[in-house]
Parts: C-alpha cells; structure tokens; sequence
C-alpha cells in the first residue's frame, strides 16, 4: 500500500559537564560523562552492539536555545545534550518550508534533484515516485535489523502499562512529497516493545514553534504556566531588527519563546524515558528542526532566519563538549545517522557524514523555496561562510505573495497594518516591497540581518558572479528545471486534498488567491535563471 504525505575543545568540554553535573541542573538531567567518548581520536565508528539513534525534529523554530545564545530563557535539558556532545553553529535546511525539508532530510538528497520542491505535493493526476535508487533513510535502518517508528511526543512516552493494552503506534508526521510504504519503512510495535537487542531508529516530532498559533491567547500561556510554573514576560523580550515594536509582536514572540522552553521541557522527558528503560547510555541523539521559526520574514523565505536550524548530537562515540562552526546541511543527517549505525551509505545520497575521519567540509551550502500551497514562487540561494546570494525567480511579485496560511497568522496583520500606517522603519519594510530584485547579495559579518542588498555595489561583482556561478552549477547538477511547475500540474497540486492538512483550500480567500496566482503567471512572469555569467 503507498502512503502519501503525511552541532571547545574536549578538556574545555568536560568542564563544562561537570560543573552542569554538579549543578544539578535545575530542572534538566545529569549527563553521564561515563558515557561519552572524551577522546574522539580514539572513539569507534563500529561496535558489536549498534547504536540507537533518535532524531527529535521539532517545528518552526530557530535556534533560540541557551546553549546558542539566547539569554531570555533558559533551555537546560538541551543545553546539557550541547554539552555532552557537539553543536553546530552553522547548520542549515535546504528548504524554508515543512514537507519540502522533511523530503530531502528522509532521502538525503537535495528537493530539487527528485522533483520534490513544492510543497506538498504528489496528487491524484500527477503522483511523484522516488527513482528507484532513492531509498528512505528509515527504509535501510529497517533493511539492516533495525527497529524504525516515528512517533509523537506522547506516543513516545507510553510507560508499560499503557503499553501492555496496545503497543501498535500510528505513524506521526511524515509529510513527504512523493508516494512511499509505511511497511518498508515503519514498524507498528512501540520501540519500547522491540525484539530483546534489537536497536532501534526513532523519529520524535515536536510541535515546536506551532504551540503558539496564529495568533496570540491566553490558552497557550496558561498551558505553560501550569505544566512550567511561569511564562516569559512580555517586557523581557527583546525583538530582533526586522521587526518592530507592537504588542501584538511583542506578545507573539513571548508565546514563542515559551514553545522553546516547552520545548526544552519535551527534550527532558525524552532523555528521561530513555534512562528509565536503560537504553540511553547507547542511544544517539541529533536535536534539530524543520526550518527557522514561522514569522513573516522567516519560514518560507532563504534567510538565515528560514534555512538557520540549531543541530545537536550526542551519545557514545560522539565528541564531548565539542562546537563546530563549519557548514553542514540537514540532510547531512541521513548519511550521519547511516554512518554511526554501520550501514553503508548509498552513493545516489547528497548526503555528507560530518563525523567522518574523510569527512570534506562543505564550502557552500544552497536552498530553494517553491510552491507554498496556493502561492507559486522560486527563490533559490548560495551561502558561504561570508556571503550569500540569492536569486528571486518573480521580481515582479511582491514578497509576502496572498497565503492563507502565513495571511491568517496576526503577525503578518500587524506587519501589514503598521506598514499601511508608514510604521516600519526602512530595514522592517524591506519583506513589504511590492517587487523584488532579481538578484540579492550580502556580507554576513557586517550584515547578519541581510538588510544591505549589494548586488548593485561594483566593488562586489566578483563575489557575485562567482557566487551566481556557483548557484548555476549546483541547479544544473541537481537537474533543478529552471521555472516554477506547469500550469496543469499546479491546478491539480494546489487544488488538492492533502493529508497532512494545512492548506484550507475550499476557503473564499484561498480560491481568490488560486485565481491571483493564474493571472500573475502572465502578468509577472517567472524570469529565467539560466542567463550564464552575465548579469540579468
């Protein structure tokens, strides 16, 4: 049956858990240090009993982790797994957008090369199968006597008693553009009732930063203040530059900021869970999300504030108390995870193992964001240690193109209104442009914020044309086709049922939009990419 769509050194790094040890931890848990490798030159890649591997993903949100530098809050379980093992400062998602990352991250290639860039996709009409080449990360664990599921935080902690009454778990988010076999890839028993020795691979989805709703209320705090004991004050939050001050911001960011600690709390359990059966002492964890947090300048858009995700992993025969800085993907984690278990890494992968002693680390990293539901778009991106380029496919569009989803978050009403009101300050009103450029280039050191567009300066033309070369190969490489899905495909794509939901599409607004997107087609065209090393 197919089933559619549903990251200091050791010594440094051991001080460190030490004193966490002795803390206590206020509310976190005591990392073992007996059960992690302090010597990664002599830590093995193999062993005779194979490691678990847990990947905990957890939706829209950015890395506003203590242990990444957020100082509003505290996240003490997460920061301790930081602690344990190694984080990456510079991890990015290929894609802004859910089912769009989840597909690359389960095959381990880019979207692009298997024509799964639109979001979700692969309808009656025009159904999408993987080459078959492109097996599923969680199809090979399975082939290679693992115990595979991917579970909801609940389903996950279900204790023995529970457990004793059903053991059969439902497969949680998937989200996958393309048509797959749960039988080949997910096995119906709980892990916790695997056969005796068996390792198991676990995916854990969090809800994340969508706790929060569209909108800012008071059920959200109230969960929080009852299962946390406090919420984040309004006044303690400090909004970053590209957004201004408005209480309904300002309430927004609070709420998400309480998602992260929930987050956290979530994390803590996990271990707990873990502990409490005896399998953590050789289980390896990569703590990770979706894509960056769903704000109007964010999810869906090829800014760090998009494609930059926190990356943590953690377990035996991991570096302890290690932070790395180079570029790595998410889909780096398929390969990763493969490597760490003992099983071979299929050639067709895009996938790199970061762990590895040949490792070779990326010297770019790329994205693209398609079709959003109704919304049709192309943007892709190049980003290197110090720059990044991106190619805007419609410059005649605006940015914030009519979505239902991200029109109906209050955030974006707020963003809307105070820009009608001449309210946003020239860097806030950049993401409120009616057109866009067709090129975009910055300098990440003296502009993390991406507000200093210098594609039109001179004494930047070479950076970007070598970076604009750069994006042209890795697009000719992946067989990326240059323009947005015909006109046939995106009537059946966008039009239908998915699932997964979220796309509301027997909604006024949403069929409006639908007509929008047709009419534009013509009257704001898509412009080619492929016009070599010249400038457009």
């Amino acid at each position: 049956m197919l089933y559619r769509s549903r990251i200091l050194a050791p010594l440094v790094g051991a001080v460190v858990v030490l004193v966490l040890v002795l803390a206590g931890f206020s509310r976190g848990i005591a990392v073992e240090p007996a059960l992690r490798e302090t010597n990664p030159k002599n830590s093995s890649r193999t062993s005779t009993n194979p490691p678990n591997i847990v990947w905990i993903i957890i939706e829209d949100m950015s890395a506003h982790f203590s242990c990444f530098g957020e100082t509003t809050i505290q996240t003490p379980n997460i920061d301790g797994l930081s602690a344990s093992g190694v984080r990456f400062t510079k991890a990015f998602v290929t894609a802004p957008i859910c089912s769009i990352s989840r597909s690359a991250l389960i095959t381990g290639r880019y979207q692009t090369s298997l024509g799964v860039q639109n979001h979700r996709s692969s309808v009656p009409g025009h159904s999408i199968q993987l080459p078959s080449d492109v097996p599923l990360v969680t199809e090979l664990f399975h082939e290679h006597g693992y115990h595979v599921n991917n579970l909801t935080w609940e389903a996950f902690l279900k204790n023995d008693e529970q457990l004793a009454k059903n053991d059969r778990v439902e497969i949680a988010k998937t989200d996958y553009n393309f048509e797959w076999s749960p039988e080949k890839s997910y096995d119906q028993p709980h892990w916790a009732r695997r056969d005796r020795g068996k390792p198991f691979f676990v995916q854990i989805q969090l809800h994340g930063g969508k706790f929060r709703g569209q909108a800012p209320k008071s059920d959200w705090p109230n969960r929080v203040l009852k299962e946390l004991g406090s919420i984040t004050e309004v006044s303690s939050v400090k909004l970053p530059p590209y957004l201004p001050e408005d209480p309904i911001i300002r309430e927004d960011w609070a709420q998400y900021l309480d998602c992260v600690r929930y987050t956290d709390h979530q994390v803590g359990k996990i271990l707990q869970r873990l502990k409490d059966t005896g399998d953590f002492a050789n289980t390896i964890f990569f703590v990770m999300t979706d894509h960056g947090i769903s704000h109007v300048r964010n999810k869906q858009f090829l800014y760090d504030g998009g494609i930059h995700v926190p990356l943590i992993v953690a377990g035996p025969s991991i570096p302890m108390g290690q932070t790395r800085g180079d570029l790595v993907e998410h889909i780096d984690l398929s390969a990763t995870s493969l490597a760490l278990a003992g099983i071979p890494v299929p050639s067709s992968m895009n996938s790199r193992d970061f762990f590895s002693p040949n490792y070779k680390p990326r010297d770019a990293v790329f994205a693209a964001r398609d079709r959003a539901d109704e919304t049709v778009d192309w943007i892709r991106s190049v980003r290197t240690e110090k720059y990044k380029y991106i190619r805007n496919g419609f410059p005649s569009r605006p940015y914030l193109q009519p979505n239902l989803y991200k029109d109906s978050k209050a955030i974006v009403q707020a963003m809307r209104r105070l820009y009608a009101d001449g309210k946003l300050d020239p860097h806030q009103s950049l993401i409120m442009a009616e057109s866009r450029p067709v090129e975009e280039l910055y300098a990440l050191g003296a502009d993390p914020d991406e507000f200093h567009n210098l594609a039109i300066d001179p004494a930047y033309g070479e950076v970007l044309s070598e970076l604009r070369s750069k994006l042209i190969h890795w697009c000719q490489q992946m067989g990326d086709r240059d323009g947005p899905e015909s006109e046939q495909v995106y009537e059946l794509e966008a039009a239908a049922e998915h699932l997964e939901g979220g796309k509301g599409n027997r909604n006024p607004q949403y069929q409006k939009n639908l007509e929008l997107m047709r009419r534009w087609r013509l009257e704001k065209p898509f412009v080619p990419l492929s016009f070599g090393a010249e400038s457009p």
